[in-house]
């Protein structure tokens, strides 16, 4: 791997992150009687309430991916399971909005908070460059894999 340099030694390591975080994402949705993008729905709900982002239906359909019938399937299994719940929004009684239950809060605290723990402990050791070298790292690392590639196949 030293051919390779740093810089792309440091992009496998994200990689490998990346992949044993989505196996520790399995197992809580394995341990908690959920599919993979269950979890991924209440991510993106408690990324929503930290953003101050109103979610509704359309909204957590659309940052899956998932059409309407999707949507609506997998917000009935995280309401039946007790993760998510169903308010109307108060300045709009038209609308309905998600949230994530103080129960599955619990959940994800009990399962991933030694994980949080030990990767903001390492944070709190860095200064603030170092800090914000991660973020630009991180928000780089992250816009790269959200831009869809160019497709592929056979050109006119």
């Amino acid at each position: 791997m030293d051919d390779e340099g740093p810089e792309l030694e440091l992009v496998h390591l994200l990689r490998r992150v990346t992949v044993e975080f989505g196996l520790r994402q399995a197992e809580f949705a394995s341990l908690h009687g959920m599919h993979s993008t269950d979890v991924r729905a209440l991510i993106c709900l408690l990324d929503a309430e930290r953003a101050g982002t109103a979610a509704t239906a359309g909204w957590l359909g659309s940052q899956l991916g998932l059409n309407s019938a999707g949507t609506t399937s997998l917000i009935g299994r995280l309401e039946r399971l007790g993760h998510v719940g169903r308010v109307r929004d108060d300045r709009d009684r038209r609308r309905v909005l998600l949230s994530v239950t103080p129960r599955a809060r619990e959940l994800g605290r009990a399962f991933f908070g030694p994980l949080v723990e030990d990767t903001t402990s390492v944070l709190r050791d860095l200064d603030g460059d170092g800090t914000a070298a991660v973020r630009r790292f991180l928000e780089a690392a992250h816009r790269a894999v959200a831009t869809p590639p160019p497709p592929s196949g056979p050109t006119a």
